[in-house]
């Protein structure tokens, strides 16, 4: 059995450690496995090849600003992985997350599905399914094909023109008639939305979480760091995201942690650490420490661990890391409702509100959880694991 996968990126992000995890499981256990990927540093590794120059997917970026099409153009990158794939010979495609101006995915599929080559389509967002829109939030356009969006500048970034449609029917145009593709969804909220769309409804649809290092994050208990940021005897809330803003219409949700620590400063017990890449311009209220971005996962895994519990302030998420993360550090979640975490998390560890709804929000962090935090790790760990995980895409690849 061969698999080829491909990713925007490798080993960096969630998706490019995603994917590096699933290569890796799948060489452990006797298949061959390469990985195709368009963004980020050149990975001197056996099997890893990057198709696209950053110089070229920026130019490919500018493009697309001016023909209104996000997933087009990328003609020789394209042809680079199409050689690619050929010399491989994969029993099975797996394709992850291939926005970033890498590839012209209309292109890629139109040719798998010409050439009947078995292959998985796993979604970590909506672009696939809503042809434009990474989180399409409350819009409805794309169940019927867009064109009358009122956000297409912000979508599709376009200088001039509004062609949300034209893409959505390119998208649904590449996908028709493709026999042999599977669809896997990192959630089943996110599922449920997949089948929904004409542009991927009649495909097999199955669900399979994202996986976590649980070698990495598990339950310790933390007073390393208590002790270096001075928290002993404090309710600590630890809040980590890609991008911390505090912009109102920003979909993470930081202008909620800061209102947040501005409630609580006066109480003293209870102290928010962030973790991201942030705004400079920003300023913090005392009880916020804010650690900035944390590239050691190790790290990162004894703050999930050294807190009392995790805050999601998103508007929407397709799965949400944070949460599985949090779990198989032992610490409960709390947080907004956002479509897939309150349904990927453990019910008995986590608790969640309707989305703006920040005085129950507030409530719900200083409350008590019944479950030990070994016990909630051992939990997270059965559903979570990147083995588990793993072996059910080896079982789909089979």
């Amino acid at each position: 059995m061969r698999v080829l996968f491909v990713n925007c990126v490798y080993q960096n992000g969630s998706t490019g450690k995603i994917v590096r995890d699933l290569h890796t499981e799948v060489r452990k256990r006797g298949m061959e496995s390469s990985v195709c990927y368009g963004r980020g540093g050149k990975v001197n590794e056996p099997n890893i090849y990057k198709t696209c120059s950053e110089l070229y997917a920026k130019a490919n970026k500018l493009m697309s600003y001016i023909t209104g099409i996000s997933y087009g153009g990328c003609f020789f990158s394209t042809n680079r992985l199409i050689s690619r794939i050929k010399k491989e010979r994969p029993d099975v495609v797996h394709l992850h997350c291939i926005n970033g101006y890498f590839v012209n995915i209309y292109r890629l599929i139109r040719w798998l599905k010409k050439r009947h080559i078995k292959t998985v389509l796993t979604l970590h967002a909506e672009f696939m399914h809503t042809g434009n829109c990474s989180h399409a939030f409350e819009c409805e356009g794309w169940r019927t094909g867009c064109g009358n969006c009122p956000k297409w500048k912000q979508v599709t970034k376009s200088f001039f023109l509004n062609r949300t449609h034209g893409a959505w029917e390119k998208m649904r145009k590449a996908f028709e008639g493709f026999s042999e593709l599977t669809v896997t969804s990192v959630s089943p909220w996110l599922m449920k939305r997949a089948e929904q769309s004409p542009i991927l409804s009649g495909h097999r649809h199955l669900t399979i979480f994202n996986g976590v290092d649980t070698k990495v994050f598990y339950p310790s208990d933390g007073e390393r760091l208590r002790k270096k940021h001075g928290l002993e005897g404090k309710r600590v809330v630890f809040h980590v995201t890609a991008d911390f803003s505090a912009s109102a219409d920003h979909p993470k949700g930081g202008r909620y942690v800061l209102e947040l620590a501005e409630r609580m400063k006066e109480e003293n017990t209870v102290f928010l650490i962030a973790a991201g890449r942030w705004e400079s311009k920003l300023t913090f209220p005392e009880n916020v420490i804010f650690l900035g971005n944390i590239s050691d996962q190790s790290l990162l895994a004894e703050y999930y661990a050294m807190a009392d519990v995790t805050l999601l302030t998103s508007r929407r998420e397709t799965f949400s890391m944070p949460v599985a993360e949090s779990l198989c550090c032992g610490t409960p979640v709390v947080g907004f409702e956002a479509g897939a975490p309150e349904e990927i998390a453990l019910k008995d560890a986590s608790r969640f509100v309707p989305y703006g709804h920040i005085d129950r929000l507030q409530k719900e962090l200083t409350a008590t959880f019944p479950m030990e935090k070994e016990a909630t790790g051992r939990a997270a760990v059965e559903i979570y694991s990147k083995e588990r995980i793993a072996a059910q895409y080896i079982a789909l690849y089979q």
